[in-house]
């Protein structure tokens, strides 16, 4: 048998191309690498912040703040009032203490109560008494000066009492044995000032009558007062002066607080109970 060595060199090199080829066909065939797709980062949303549609006391009286810094600083507002249209659910605690005694039959709200509402005791302190008469503001500065004389027909006030309280509850501040007695209270210098147009329906206004409530004891006794007192809701919508304005700032001088008030539409009065937020009486005007 001849050796590999004796074999032609043409026929050596096709044995070798032979044997190359049939090694690569025992071989499994390559897969051929797929590309990867690319990553894409999906940007994750940022949470929306709603803007609560109805202002409450604490906003209220944020945006009086500041309009009455602007009226004390000289700046006049400028373009659309963003307040003008939105809606307000205001509540103003009272009753924060004991009730006050009964008041005369058939008795008036005097110029100094009007527009503030009171607790007091019934006839004979069987009943407790939840009153509150708006005040007639058609003739005051405020009003007379925005030249909506013309405009409006009749103008009932309501005062928002403790501006520094943003709470809507009573106040827990324990009185200061150091002071001695009572102190007087503070000038009212917030308000909201329900509007009605000229020749408009007579249905929401009170004409100098006032919401009140009577509250009634068990079995024939006197009623308990509530231990976190009462509060009355407001709820309207802000309308606007005559320069397009929500609210209009007045002061005396410049060392006084400027009193400012709010235009608005009333759409709901109520009495609520300051522990249970039960409400105990509410109207709808108009």
């Amino acid at each position: 048998m001849k050796s590999i060595r004796d074999l032609p060199v043409a026929r050596l090199a096709m044995a070798s191309v032979m044997a190359l080829g049939l090694a690569q066909c025992d071989r499994e065939p390559r897969e051929q690498p797929v590309d990867a797709e690319p990553i894409v980062e999906t940007p994750v949303p940022e949470p929306k912040v709603s803007t609560p549609t109805s202002l409450d006391r604490a906003a209220f009286l944020g945006a009086i703040s500041r309009a009455g810094s602007a009226y004390a600083t000289g700046v006049a507002p400028t373009g659309a009032d963003p307040l003008v249209g939105r809606t307000f659910a205001i509540r103003l605690p009272f009753g924060c203490g004991r009730p006050a005694p009964a008041a005369p039959v058939d008795s008036e709200a005097s110029s100094a109560d009007a527009g503030l509402p009171s607790l007091t005791w019934g006839p004979d302190n069987k009943t407790l008494v939840l009153s509150l008469t708006p005040g007639d503001w058609s003739d005051t500065a405020l009003i007379v000066g925005s030249g909506a004389a013309d405009r409006w027909e009749a103008v009932e006030g309501f005062w928002v009492t403790r501006p520094w309280l943003g709470s809507e509850s009573c106040p827990k501040i324990a009185r200061d044995p150091l002071m001695g007695g009572g102190a007087q209270a503070a000038s009212q210098t917030v308000g909201l000032a329900s509007v009605h147009e000229t020749d408009s329906s007579r249905l929401g206004r009170r004409d100098g009558q006032a919401y009140r409530f009577t509250l009634r004891g068990e079995d024939g006794r006197a009623p308990v007062p509530s231990p976190m007192g009462y509060r009355v809701v407001l709820e309207g919508r802000f309308s606007s002066f005559p320069d397009g304005q929500a609210i209009r700032c007045r002061a005396a001088s410049i060392d006084q607080r400027p009193v400012c008030i709010a235009a608005v539409q009333l759409d709901r009065v109520a009495f609520e109970d300051g522990s249970s937020s039960t409400v105990l009486s509410e109207w709808r005007p108009g």
